[in-house]
């Protein structure tokens, strides 16, 4: 009784959330065409993503991201309605519990689009989630300096800097990227604070033995 609530409880939860980010996609392809940042190629190779951290590109429905969301939701949907009905109707999962659950939401979290940071007119476009700026709580910035968490991953981040945007979100996901130079990140705060958006940067405790680094093209 208790698998077959917690996992109705699961599917609902998840279906709801597949539904509304593809929906978010598809909005946020729309929206990015009046970016005001990024808008050269140069904008958007100095914007590094989670994860991979690979270069930022721009927002299409003929990406290949754009077209696993889309494809990948109603598939995953599909899966989800036909183990939900295995475990409904028979107990043949009921010992496999924990198991069953990791593969529910691995199966949830498998359709992600790449990550992107857009400043539009009215809002922002953060890894391909559309936010008013009435939603956007704050922004941080921190330089990855020798013992920052990000430092060491990949030669590009290294001096580089991590850019945090607090928004307010129903789901959990990855709210930064990482900006290589830094007058793209002066045009990227310049522009969430004419918006009213307030932020700070942390202190960089090691500039002094750090060698400046100059900006990066």
């Amino acid at each position: 009784m208790f698998v077959d609530i917690f996992f109705s409880i699961v599917f609902i939860l998840g279906v709801y959330y597949l539904i509304q980010y593809r929906i978010s996609i598809k909005k946020a392809v729309d929206f990015s065409k009046e970016a005001l940042y990024p808008q050269t190629e140069e904008e958007f190779r100095g914007i590094l993503i989670p994860n991979e951290f690979k270069e930022m590109e721009p927002l299409s429905k003929s990406t290949r991201s754009y077209k696993i969301v889309k494809w990948g939701t109603t598939a995953i949907i599909i899966v989800l309605i036909g183990l939900l009905i295995v475990i409904l109707t028979t107990d043949y999962l009921g010992s496999s519990f924990f198991s069953l659950a990791y593969f529910f939401f691995a199966l949830i979290s498998a359709v992600r689009h790449r990550g992107n940071l857009f400043l539009l007119p009215k809002g922002i476009i953060l890894q391909g989630r559309y936010f008013s700026y009435s939603r956007v709580k704050e922004y941080e910035v921190e330089r990855i300096v020798r013992w920052h968490d990000l430092y060491g991953i990949e030669d590009r981040l290294n001096f580089s800097y991590k850019l945090t945007i607090k928004v307010k979100s129903i789901f959990p996901f990855l709210n930064f990227v990482v900006v290589e130079n830094e007058e793209h990140l002066d045009k990227i705060i310049e522009l969430l604070e004419t918006n009213g958006i307030p932020g700070k940067r942390k202190a960089d405790q090691t500039q002094q033995t750090t060698p400046t680094i100059s900006s990066k093209s």
